[in-house]
């Protein structure tokens, strides 16, 4: 076999092989062709290739996994942000026409190229801090030409910032202006024009069942309607009010179920019998000021936990995912592997791509090589307690280094 790219002589590699160890190796090396990883073992025992990196000084990682995103948006809601810290709830905003629906009104009137474009600009500082797969949502459109445009503008996001992106349709993010008087005439628009129109552009199907939002069974029909037309399914589940859509979804095959603030211990041995993901969103829970999901109850059941930014202009406009395994420990109480499996395997088996977020011969050639602050030694644990403080050193995208990386 004639490999690409080889990277020797990292003290600490993570290559995450299982979905419940880290699988450290010292001393490593990993080797790449046509895109993928081919190799993986000693730095002693690494064979030729094309090109070799030198990776001393550093811990490897796969390409982290930001399995939540709301990436492509347009306008500014720094104003709210102001409003909630003089008291007012996110709810109260959302059903005052704020929150989503101020969203909506900005991005209806951007076209495709400049949301695209702003997509792009998120992406890259994503990248550059070793981010390589993104979940991306639509539903800042709310109508068949505006969520057509979003996941259009997705996918030339990915493209441009060269980022692997799996587009969400999420028409059911909140009812918009128009159909507030008449939100049965919306949930039918989703399911019978949104959902022809972007599922051939997606990946999954999302719905936000809450309070103010959609009921249980609007976003049972709706999910089931993505299913049939070919999407995985996950949902925006028990985050301000509980629903029971964590359990009805997990029963309906779903990958994952975010948020789960509201989620009671009775219905976590759903996600445990039917293999769905918990995903963590820790930095609305920071931003809201709400409470932490059933953490001990999920790891007692065995269920996997996902970690993402869930990046949005309103409840929480956080663009860094380690920032949010470290809030994920502070605030929820995971352990540091935990934490990482949730940016990397987790986050992977959430979106249903169980090849991603490892380092195995196949997986996709998305390799990190990360340094701890000052002074901090090559442990994992220095990656996730210090704050904003690692230092990426080479992101290796589909087996390709950049240019100039020593």
């Amino acid at each position: 076999m004639s490999f690409e790219l080889v990277v020797t002589d990292i003290p600490l590699l993570l290559p995450m092989t299982r979905a419940d160890d880290l699988g450290a190796r010292t001393d490593a090396a990993v080797a790449f062709a046509d895109g993928r990883v081919a190799w993986v073992g000693p730095s002693a025992d690494a064979p030729d290739a094309d090109r070799r990196l030198d990776g001393a000084g550093c811990i490897g990682l796969p390409g982290l996994v930001d399995f939540h995103t709301h990436t492509v948006w347009a306008g500014s809601r720094a104003d709210e942000f102001q409003r909630r810290l003089a008291g007012a709830t996110y709810t109260e905003i959302l059903e005052a026409g704020g929150g989503i629906l101020s969203t909506v009104a900005a991005t209806r009137a951007t076209p495709v190229d400049g949301l695209a474009a702003l997509a792009a600009a998120r992406l890259r500082r994503m990248r550059a801090r070793g981010v390589t797969t993104v979940e991306i949502k639509g539903g800042y459109g709310l109508s068949v030409a505006a969520e057509v445009a979003l996941l259009t503008a997705a996918a030339r996001a990915g493209a441009t910032a060269d980022v692997h992106v799996l587009p969400t349709f999420l028409g059911a993010h909140a009812v918009p202006a128009e159909h507030r008087g008449d939100r049965s005439a919306y949930v039918r628009q989703v399911v019978d024009r949104q959902l022809p129109a972007c599922a051939p552009l997606a990946w999954a199907v999302d719905v936000y069942c809450d309070r103010g939002a959609f009921d249980l069974d609007e976003s049972l029909e709706i999910l089931t309607a993505g299913r049939d037309a070919g999407l995985r399914v996950r949902a925006h589940a028990e985050q301000v009010a509980y629903t029971g859509i964590a359990a009805a979804a997990a029963a309906l095959g779903a990958t994952c179920v975010d948020h789960l603030e509201r989620l009671p211990a009775s219905d976590v041995g759903a996600l445990a019998d039917h293999g769905t993901v918990a995903g963590l969103l820790p930095g609305a829970q920071l931003y809201l000021h709400d409470s932490a999901p059933p953490v001990a109850a999920l790891r007692e059941a065995g269920v996997r936990m996902a970690v993402g930014s869930d990046l949005n202009p309103g409840s929480s406009p956080v663009h860094d995912l380690w920032a949010c395994a470290t809030l994920a420990c502070l605030l929820q109480g995971l352990t540091v592997p935990e934490a990482l499996l949730g940016i990397t395997a987790h986050a992977a088996d959430a979106l249903g791509c169980p090849d991603r977020g490892r380092l195995q011969v196949g997986s996709p050639g998305d390799l990190v090589l990360v340094r701890p602050p000052p002074g901090e030694p090559l442990h994992p644990a220095a990656l996730v307690q210090q704050l904003g403080g690692i230092d990426v050193h080479t992101v290796v995208r589909s087996g390709r280094a950049p240019n100039g990386a020593q």
